[in-house]
C-alpha cells in the first residue's frame, strides 16, 4: 500500500501521540510506502527520511517550543498541510491515516475528498476530552459539531482504548463502527550499564520515576506532596520530561524541603530515559486522564510496577495486584499506601515477571498488523456515508 499519514506533530515535536505514530509509520514502512505530512518548527528540515518513512514538514511559523503547541500554530497547519498534500497527487495514495481529530482532522478529511481515497481517523483521547483544560474540545460547543461531522464522515475510526471509544459516543453522540487498536511501543534496547550514580541517587533509596510532558493534566506536583509522607523519607523521584509545569514542580519541592530528592531531568534521549527506568523501583503517575498511556507500557517493558489513577484508557491493561496499583482519582493517601506497599523486593519481583509477560502484546509490530487490517478493510469496502451503530475490535 501507499499510505499517507497526517499528524500535526511528529518527533521531535510533541509528545506520546506523535511518538507512537512515528513508530507505527516506521513499522509499516518495512512493507509499504509511507509518507507523513506534519508541521515544521524551529530548525527542523522540510523533508527527511526516518527509518524508511518520508517525512514532509510544512511551516507553521508561530511555534517556538518542541514540547507544547499553541492555537495559532495549529490553525496555521491546516491550510499549509492541505496545499502540500494536494501537491502529492502524483503519489497515488491508497489510504490516508489521520491522527488526532483536533487539530489534524480537517486536513485528512479534506485531502481524502480531494484525492479520492479513504480516510482512517485515529483518535487518541486528548483530542476529544482533557479534563485539565478549559480549552478541551468537549467544553467548546463550537468545536463539538465539526468534530462530530469528522467522526461521522471518516471511512473508519480507530480508538486506542475503551475510554476513548466511550467519549466518541457519549460526548459527541456518534454511533458507528469504531475499531479498537491498543497503541504499541518499540521494543527497548536492554540497558546493560544502569547505575544509580549516573543520576546521583543513593544506592539504598527507593526510586520512583515518572515520564511525560510537564503540563497541568499530569499533576506532577502531587508526586512531590507524596514524598513528604514520613514513610517515604528515603524515597527519590526522577522526573523525565519538560514543559510549562516544570517551575511549579521545582518550587513545590523547594517549599516542601525535599528538593534534594526530586530530580527534574528535563527531556532525555531514549538511551538516558531507559537508564532512568532501569534504575527505578516503581513507575508513578498522578495524571488526571490518559487516552491510553504509552509511558505505562514503557515502564512495564522494564519490569516496573505501575502506580497510577483510574481515569483513562490505561485501565484497559493495568490492574491492581497484577501490574501494580490503579488508585481512585486524586486519592493521594491510597496512592502513597500503594507506593509504600511496593517497597518489598519480593512483591516487586512478582509484578515484574507479570509485566514483562503482559507487555509482549503491546509492541509496535502488533499495532501495525492491526492497522493494516483496518486499511485493507476500508480499501475493500464500498465508500458510503451510512454506517452501522456498533463497535468492533480489530484483530
Amino acid at each position: 500500500m501507499n499510505i499517507l499519514f497526517c499528524n500535526y506533530e511528529y518527533p521531535p515535536l510533541g509528545g506520546g501521540g506523535g511518538v507512537v505514530m512515528a513508530a507505527l509509520a516506521r513499522s509499516l514502512a518495512r512493507r509499504h510506502s509511507v509518507t507523513v505530512l506534519t508541521s515544521r518548527a524551529l530548525d527542523l528540515p522540510a523533508e527527511s527520511d526516518d527509518g524508511g518513512v518520508r517525512v514532509l514538514r510544512v511551516p507553521v511559523f508561530f511555534r517556538r517550543d518542541l514540547a507544547t503547541a499553541n492555537f495559532t500554530s495549529m490553525l496555521a497547519y491546516l491550510p499549509s498541510a492541505f496545499v502540500r498534500g494536494l501537491a502529492l497527487r502524483k503519489r497515488a495514495f491508497d489510504v490516508i491515516n489521520t491522527h488526532f481529530v483536533v487539530p489534524t482532522g480537517p486536513v485528512g478529511q479534506a485531502l481524502a475528498l480531494a484525492l479520492g481515497v479513504p480516510n482512517v481517523l485515529s483518535v487518541h483521547g486528548g483530542d476529544l476530552f482533557d479534563p485539565s483544560k478549559r480549552s478541551s474540545p468537549h467544553r467548546q460547543p463550537w468545536l463539538r459539531r465539526p468534530i462530530r461531522w469528522l467522526l461521522e464522515k471518516a471511512d473508519a475510526v480507530v480508538a486506542q482504548s475503551r475510554d476513548t471509544m466511550k467519549h466518541v459516543s457519549d460526548i459527541y453522540g456518534v454511533g458507528r463502527t469504531i475499531d479498537l487498536i491498543p497503541l504499541g511501543i518499540e521494543r527497548p534496547v536492554p540497558v546493560r550499564d544502569a547505575d544509580r550514580d549516573y543520576f546521583l541517587l543513593p544506592r539504598d533509596a527507593q526510586v520512583l520515576v515518572t515520564v511525560g510532558r510537564l503540563v497541568p493534566r499530569k499533576n506532577t506536583t502531587q508526586l512531590v506532596r507524596a514524598l513528604t509522607d514520613p514513610r517515604l523519607a528515603r524515597t527519590h523521584l526522577l522526573v523525565v520530561g519538560d514543559g510549562p509545569d516544570a517551575a511549579n514542580i521545582r518550587q513545590a519541592a523547594h517549599d516542601a524541603g525535599i528538593a534534594q530528592r526530586v530530580h527534574l531531568l528535563g527531556f532525555l534521549s531514549d538511551a538516558d530515559k531507559h537508564r532512568a527506568l532501569a534504575v527505578a523501583d516503581v513507575f508513578v503517575s498522578t495524571s488526571q486522564h490518559e487516552g491510553f498511556g504509552l509511558v505505562f507500557l514503557e515502564a512495564m517493558a522494564f519490569g516496573l510496577p505501575v502506580v497510577c489513577y483510574d481515569h483513562g484508557g490505561q485501565t484497559d491493561f493495568l490492574a491492581t495486584g497484577e501490574t501494580g496499583s490503579v488508585v481512585r482519582l486524586d486519592d493521594l493517601e491510597a496512592f502513597i499506601d500503594a507506593v509504600v506497599g511496593l517497597a518489598a523486593p519480593a512483591h516487586r519481583a512478582r509484578i515484574r515477571a507479570n509485566n514483562l509477560e503482559k507487555v509482549e502484546h503491546f509492541f509496535i509490530d502488533r499495532c501495525a498488523e492491526r492497522y493494516e487490517a483496518v486499511f485493507r478493510k476500508v480499501l475493500d469496502a464500498p465508500r458510503t456515508s451510512s454506517r452501522p451503530a456498533r463497535m468492533s475490535r480489530a484483530r
